[in-house]
């Protein structure tokens, strides 16, 4: 099969993404084989890519928003017939053991699976994975459209439930890359008033466009105090900025897997029952809840495709900032 392989972590500049021919994988018990239609390419994909996540497979086909149909069943696999289409997306696989799954908290698991990063991912024409990890996608959804909603929609979904917010409530959006384009839609969906802070003028028309109350540059201060904000982007030197646009009693959120170093700032921002939490991965039950949220609105995604073989032309868009909305890869067989 045809797939995207990361030799090694390197700049996206040096297009590090080898597009070659590689063994097609072999479902195991319990797994699916899936014949990838689309992928999203996402900012983790980028993290991966460059080592800012610490290498934990090499070589490895990166991507974890994947869309395609079911070909073949893995030994005692029953969930999904042949020829459905289904949805893998980051989390590929828990222990089911630890005191966090036990609790039903599996995106804090002690040994976690990750599709794209600790297993091969959706870079590919075939991917595997457990079927107890694989999601239904809803009709109605275009495979392209659908892809950016198993990272950057489940993701952003579960930082709008950290957030607390509540309808007639002001929430700040920092950063307005795929997360944030998806989110502000089921924000809106839910009464709540958005505010949107991100450096590019396509971002915040994008954000105008889908009903922000107010966009402005990273650092402006919203017109109005916030009652909770996210941060989508992958920048520490956000987060006073941030602090600094809550009300009392506000609820900051970090969206993301990776960030650059947070600077000191004055324990005033803080002060006043102020919060920061982070997001750790997502759990089944937020993927499934999302995407009935998802068709429920329904979600417009808005997506700029690219042909498998140019996932690092696709990265170093995405790095400068250049794609409004989210990245698709369409995988062509």
């Amino acid at each position: 099969m045809k797939a995207c392989v990361l030799q090694a972590p390197a700049k996206v500049e040096s297009n590090p993404l080898q597009y070659e021919d590689v063994p097609a994988p072999e479902p195991g018990e319990g797994e699916l084989l899936v014949r990838v239609d689309a992928c999203g390419v996402c900012r983790t994909d980028l993290h991966v890519v460059e080592g800012e996540l610490p290498p934990r497979k090499s070589p490895v086909i990166p991507g974890h928003q994947v869309v395609g149909t079911v070909q073949k069943l893995g030994k005692n696999a029953q969930r999904f017939a042949k020829g459905t289409r289904v949805g893998i997306a980051w989390l590929h696989k828990t222990d089911g053991t630890c005191q966090y799954c036990r609790a039903g908290r599996e995106n804090l698991c002690d040994s976690p699976e990750f599709t794209g990063y600790t297993v091969n991912g959706g870079y590919a024409e075939f991917i595997v994975a457990p079927e107890g990890f694989v999601y239904a996608i809803p009709r109605g959804f275009p495979d392209e459209q659908a892809a950016p909603l198993l990272c950057a929609g489940i993701i952003g979904f579960r930082s709008l439930r950290l957030s607390d917010i509540k309808p007639g409530g002001r929430l700040g959006f920092y950063g307005f890359g795929a997360a944030a384009h998806v989110a502000i839609q089921v924000a809106r969906h839910w009464k709540v008033e958005v505010y949107a802070a991100t450096r590019d003028a396509r971002h915040q028309k994008l954000a105008l466009e889908l009903g922000a109350a107010w966009a402005g540059g990273t650092f402006d201060q919203p017109s109005k105090k916030l009652d909770a904000a996210i941060v989508f982007a992958p920048a520490g030197e956000i987060v006073p900025a941030a602090l600094k646009a809550l009300r009392k009693g506000g609820v900051l959120v970090l969206g993301g897997i990776h960030m650059s170093p947070i600077p000191s700032f004055s324990y005033d921002l803080l002060y006043q029952e102020r919060m920061i939490r982070s997001v750790a991965n997502n759990t089944r039950q937020d993927g499934d809840d999302f995407l009935g949220v998802a068709a429920e609105i329904p979600i417009q995604t808005h997506v700029r495709v690219f042909p498998l073989r140019d996932a690092n032309r696709a990265l170093n868009e995405l790095k400068n900032d250049a794609i409004p909305g989210a990245a698709v890869l369409r995988i062509s067989h």
